[in-house]
């Protein structure tokens, strides 16, 4: 992964951050690097995560998912880092399976029924992925999917997988039943997990290159060092940063390839859950090129001054030309093909947010395949835990995710929360037809 940070600098947009502010940031830089460093070699809860290329074993993963690895499409139960991970995998990578992977990351019924109503169940295999064994979402789901394949006489315990912690309702599942498990990473936050068995099992039951995807991730660890302008993690998150505290609030992730849409959803809840603390923290948002840029792209570049666009571009594709047309104002695209109207948008995009001084980023990759996917999921989750570094903020814990947890399980029944007390509490000013 290369970062372009150049469109980010006072000389060019406004906000934007001056060279020596940069070099002056670059101390603190330095000293979030040597806390990174440490937190890493004493294996400290969230630190664990930069660690995963080198301890995450792709054979006990292959030897886990080989019962179901004739499977012609695999259910992942999970919810935002039990499922996003592996999503922006094999969404990237989909074209390149016969398997198809399906995501119950929301307990819609009509949207769940859905899924299940049209796959071969008998062909079918689950992961159901939770921590804690108790995530109120997936084990809800869990259950719904569980029944489904019981009315359609197919036995769900030869056909699913579980990736949980040492305890708790799943291990208990699937020590009674002797599935075949896997376990999360201990001092890994599931957004953060991309890069273990809870990222990587899907990736495997759908042939994708587990080697590679490490790899990829393990040449980016390489690149931490102490300084912003050696390690393009470090880059992108200091330069965030930097803009953040310049008024660009909202960071708008925005790929210029249709397989990495679902990158820009696992980078929200990254950016989102880690850094949104003590009233700080960028707000992330979700675009795609080039179907964005004819929408969102007049807010980005005539709207308030609060926002820095990062693109996500990768260098190489399969390409496509585009047919010879006679229409006269049509013609000049007949000597193009799909990909080069592609890169034209993407660069006359970025040209014209410079344009209009408003600043943007360029993330590179050389293609979407498993190691360049492994390198930038990677390169963000450490420009995630720098950014936090500076902004001073517990970038591993999410209390106000697990504040709706408690008042879930309250509604439900599920104990005595007094977060459940205060949804009676709720302020109404109902206008009805």
């Amino acid at each position: 992964m290369n970062v372009d940070i150049g469109n980010a600098l006072a000389s060019v947009a406004a906000p934007g951050v001056s060279r020596a502010s940069l070099e002056r940031l670059d101390t603190q830089v330095a000293d979030a690097h040597e806390r990174i460093e440490r937190g890493m070699a004493n294996g400290e809860h969230g630190y664990e995560a930069l660690n995963l290329p080198q301890r995450t074993d792709p054979d006990e993963i292959r030897a886990a998912v080989e019962p179901v690895a004739d499977a012609d499409a695999l259910i992942t139960v999970g919810i935002g880092g039990s499922a996003l991970g592996a999503a922006t995998i094999t969404n990237a990578l989909a074209d390149e399976s016969d398997t198809e992977a399906v995501y119950l990351d929301n307990v819609d019924p009509e949207w769940v029924s859905s899924h299940l109503d049209r796959l071969d169940l008998e062909n079918t295999a689950i992961n159901v992925v939770s921590r804690s064994g108790t995530t109120a979402e997936t084990l809800a789901n869990f259950l719904v999917v569980r029944d489904a394949f019981e009315s359609a006489g197919v036995d769900w315990t030869e056909r699913t997988i579980v990736t949980t912690g040492d305890a708790g309702p799943l291990r208990d599942l699937s020590d009674r039943h002797d599935l075949p498990s896997l376990k999360v990473p201990d001092g890994v936050p599931g957004r953060f997990s991309a890069l273990s068995a809870v990222g990587m099992v899907a990736a495997e039951v759908c042939g994708h290159d587990l080697e590679a995807l490490l790899e990829g991730a393990a040449a980016e660890a390489e690149t931490l060092s102490g300084s912003l302008f050696e390690c393009p993690a470090y880059a992108y998150g200091a330069t965030t940063y930097a803009l953040d505290q310049r008024g660009a609030g909202i960071n708008a992730m925005m790929p210029y390839a249709e397989s990495l849409e679902t990158a820009a959803e696992w980078f929200a809840q990254l950016w989102a859950e880690s850094l949104g603390k003590d009233d700080l923290g960028q707000t992330p948002v979700r675009a795609l090129g080039v179907t964005d840029q004819h929408s969102q792209l007049q807010l980005y570049r005539a709207g308030p001054r609060d926002k820095l666009v990062t693109f996500v571009t990768p260098q190489e594709s399969v390409d496509r030309p585009i047919p010879d047309t006679d229409v006269e104002n049509l013609a000049y695209l007949g000597d193009a093909t799909l990909g080069e109207l592609l890169e034209a948008e993407f660069e006359a995009t970025e040209a014209s947010l410079a344009a209009a001084g408003r600043p943007n980023v360029r993330l590179e990759l050389e293609r979407v395949d498993e190691y360049e996917l492994g390198g930038l999921l990677y390169g963000m989750e450490a420009a995630c835990v720098l950014a936090g570094e500076l902004y001073g903020v517990n970038t591993f814990e999410q209390p106000a995710v697990e504040w709706a947890k408690k008042a879930t399980r309250g509604l439900l029944g599920g104990g005595e929360f007094e977060e459940a007390e205060a949804v009676a509490e709720k302020t109404s000013l109902r206008v009805e037809r």
